[in-house]
C-alpha cells in the first residue's frame, strides 16, 4: 500500500483532512478505529510517552523513526511524522527523508527551529529560528532525497511562535512553497484562532495549509477548513487524556487496594485482545504452526482391575507398571505434554492411592469392579467439554500417532491401526485374542508396509465381535471429540441412562458394562459421522504379561 499516494489523494478530496497525534502503535490503532484520516507521529507525545523527556530533540531520529514505523505497521491510514527541524542541517534532512520514506511513512513535517529545538509552547525559553535561506535549503535537500514523487514534505514555520510577526510568517511560508514544500504548517500560541485565520486569508500559494489547534481549541475543524486550512492536526489531546485517565485510575487503585475497584475505568481484556489481533494470531497459528494440543483436554481411564495380570498388579493399577524407570502413565503424559496437552485428567479405581503423578486432575470410579470403560470416562464428565482426547490407560504410543490425531478436523476421530489387516492375513493374530476392530465405509487399500493416507475414512462398525474378514483395522484406544461432539456425547449418554432397561447395549451386557466402542457404535447408528485416522503401527497395548515383557524389551 502506497500511503504517500493515499495522503496525496486525501489532500485533493473535498473537505478537511482530520489527523490525530499518536505516541505509540496502540494509540495509532485507536485513532484509526475512531475514524480519523491520518496519524500524526507526535514528537511531543513520543518524547513524553516513550522516554518521559521534554520535546527538545533529546530523542534521535532513529528512535523516533522506530516508533513511527511501529504505528505505520498496525494501521491502514497514512502516518505523518513530526520530524522537528529535520534533526540537523540540510544533509541531516536528506537522510531523514530517505529513512522515513523507506519505512513507508506517508510524509514528514520539518520546521524552521534551530537544532536542538524546544516545544513551541514551553514558557520562558528564548526562541531562535534558522535563517530563511537555511530552511529553504532543508526543503530542497529533503525533496531531492525522495525516492518517489508521492512522499509529502510539510514545511512548518514558527515565526508567529517566536513573535516575529505575520509578515515574516507569510514571507517564510511563501518561500517554503517556492522551495518545493508540499504543504505549509502555520503554528501559533495565541488563545484565539485570529492569527492563523489571518495567515490563511493572506495565503496566495497553490499548496495546502496545515494547522494545529492546540491552544486555540474552541474552533472546529469545519470552521478552520472554511477559513482555508486543509489538514487539521489534533496533536497532543490523546497523550494528555491518557495521563489524566491513568492518574485517576491509579489514585483509586492505591486508595482501595483491590483490582475490582477500578473496573469502571477499564476496558475488558477481550477488547485488548481484539485490538492487538489475538484472533488473527490464533488463525495464523492454526494454519501455519506445527500441530498443538494446547486447547485439548485429555481423559485417561486407569480404573480397572484385570485379574489375569496378577500378581503383576497386586499393589498398583496397570497404568502404574514400571517400564525401564517410567510408568505407563508417565510415558503417556510425556507424549501428551510434548504435543502441548497439559490439561490431563485420570480416572482412578483399583489401587487409586498408587496413582500420585503431580499436575493431574483425578476422578474416582468407586464402582470400578461392576462397571467398565464408558462409565469410567463419565466419572470425569466435568472435563468432557471443548476438544477432548479419550485415552485408554494401558497403551504406549509414538508422538507421531498423537500428532496425526490432533490434525484431524472431524467431530469424532478414532485412531485405527491398519497393520492389523496385514497381521491378520499372515495369521499372526491367533483366534480368541479379542481386539476392538473397525470397518470403514471406503477403506484404504491396505497392503503390506502400508503408508497411511492423509484422508479420514468414515467408520461403519466397531467392536470386538466384528467379523475379522470385514475388518480393516484395529482401534488402538485413542479418540478425539470436537466441542460439538463432546456435547452430543454427554447428551446421548444421559438419554441412554434414562431409557436404560438394564439389558444389552451393543456388545456389552448393559450400559454400565459398556466400552467406549459401544457408545461409538451407538453414535454411528444414529447417523453421527465418526472418522478413522489411520496409522501403521507406532503403538503398543499392555494387556497381558507377554505384552508387558514386549513393552519392556522394545521401550527406550
Amino acid at each position: 500500500m502506497n500511503k504517500s499516494k493515499l495522503l496525496r489523494d486525501l489532500l485533493h478530496r473535498p473537505g478537511p483532512v482530520l489527523v490525530t497525534g499518536a505516541h505509540d502503535a496502540m494509540s495509532a490503532k485507536l485513532i484509526e478505529e475512531a475514524g480519523f484520516d491520518g496519524i500524526w507521529a507526535s514528537g511531543f507525545g513520543i518524547s513524553a510517552a516513550q522516554r518521559c523527556l521534554p520535546d527538545a530533540n533529546y530523542m534521535t531520529m532513529t528512535e523516533n523513526l522506530e516508533i513511527a514505523k511501529n504505528m505505520n505497521e498496525v494501521v491502514h491510514i497514512p502516518v505523518i511524522a513530526d520530524c522537528d527541524n529535520g534533526y540537523g542541517n540540510a544533509l541531516n534532512v536528506m537522510r531523514t527523508v530517505a529513512q522515513y520514506e523507506k519505512a513507508g511513512i506517508a510524509g514528514i513535517s520539518i520546521e524552521d527551529n534551530i537544532f536542538p529545538k524546544k516545544c513551541s509552547f514551553y514558557p520562558g525559553f528564548k526562541r531562535e529560528l534558522v535563517s530563511l535561506e537555511e530552511m529553504e535549503g532543508r526543503i530542497r535537500a529533503g525533496k531531492s532525497a525522495q525516492g518517489g514523487s508521492d512522499f509529502v514534505l510539510i514545511a512548518r514555520t514558527e515565526a508567529l511562535i517566536a513573535g516575529w510577526g505575520m509578515e515574516e510568517a507569510l514571507k517564510r511560508g511563501r518561500a517554503f512553497a517556492r522551495a518545493g514544500a508540499d504543504a505549509v504548517l502555520i503554528h501559533s500560541k495565541s488563545r484565539a484562532p485570529d492569527e492563523v485565520i489571518q495567515f490563511a486569508k493572506s495565503w496566495d500559494q497553490n499548496i495546502p495549509l496545515v494547522v494545529v489547534p492546540t491552544i486555540f481549541d474552541s474552533i472546529s475543524a469545519d470552521e478552520l477548513h472554511e477559513a482555508g486550512f486543509k489538514v487539521i492536526i489534533f496533536a497532543n489531546q490523546l497523550i494528555r487524556s491518557c495521563i489524566r485517565s491513568m492518574r485517576e485510575m491509579l489514585g483509586e487503585l492505591r486508595q482501595k487496594k483491590y483490582a475490582g475497584a477500578v473496573n469502571d475505568h477499564l476496558v475488558t481484556l477481550e477488547e485488548v485482545y481484539k485490538l492487538v489481533g489475538v484472533d488473527e494470531m490464533k488463525q495464523a497459528e492454526d494454519t501455519f504452526l506445527p500441530v498443538s494440543g494446547n486447547d485439548v483436554k485429555a481423559i485417561i481411564v486407569n480404573a480397572g482391575f484385570e485379574k489375569h495380570l496378577m500378581p503383576l498388579i497386586e499393589d498398583r493399577p496397570k497404568g502404574m507398571l514400571d517400564i525401564k524407570g517410567k510408568t505407563i502413565l508417565e510415558r503417556q503424559i510425556e507424549v501428551l505434554n510434548a504435543c502441548d496437552i497439559k490439561d490431563i485428567s485420570v480416572v482412578r479405581g483399583y489401587r487409586s492411592e498408587a496413582i500420585r503423578v503431580p499436575n493431574l486432575r483425578y476422578y474416582e470410579n468407586p464402582d470400578y469392579e461392576e462397571s467398565y470403560i464408558l462409565s469410567s470416562f463419565f466419572c470425569a464428565s466435568p472435563q468432557i467439554q471443548d476438544r477432548v482426547l479419550f485415552l485408554y490407560g494401558d497403551i504406549l504410543f509414538d508422538r507421531v500417532v498423537l500428532e496425526k490425531l490432533l490434525q484431524s478436523s472431524a467431530d469424532i476421530s478414532l485412531v485405527v491401526d491398519l497393520a492389523w489387516y496385514d497381521a491378520h492375513r499372515q495369521g499372526a493374530i491367533p483366534e480368541g485374542l479379542e481386539r476392538e476392530l473397525v470397518m470403514m465405509e471406503e477403506p484404504p487399500q491396505a497392503t503390506y508396509r502400508y503408508l497411511p493416507s492423509e484422508e479420514n475414512h468414515r467408520i461403519l462398525k466397531i467392536g470386538q465381535n466384528l467379523d475379522r474378514r470385514s475388518a480393516h483395522g484395529e482401534f488402538i484406544g485413542m479418540a478425539m471429540f470436537s466441542p460439538t461432539a463432546s456435547q452430543v456425547f454427554i447428551q446421548e449418554y444421559e438419554r441412554l441412562k434414562k431409557e436404560d432397561p438394564g439389558g444389552p447395549f451393543h456388545e456389552a451386557p448393559s450400559l454400565k458394562k459398556a466400552s467406549l466402542t459401544d457408545m461409538i457404535q451407538e453414535l454411528v447408528d444414529r447417523g453421527f459421522p465418526v472418522k478413522g485416522v489411520d496409522i501403521y503401527k507406532g503403538w503398543m497395548e499392555v494387556d497381558t504379561f507377554e505384552d508387558y515383557q514386549r513393552a519392556w524389551a522394545q521401550s527406550k
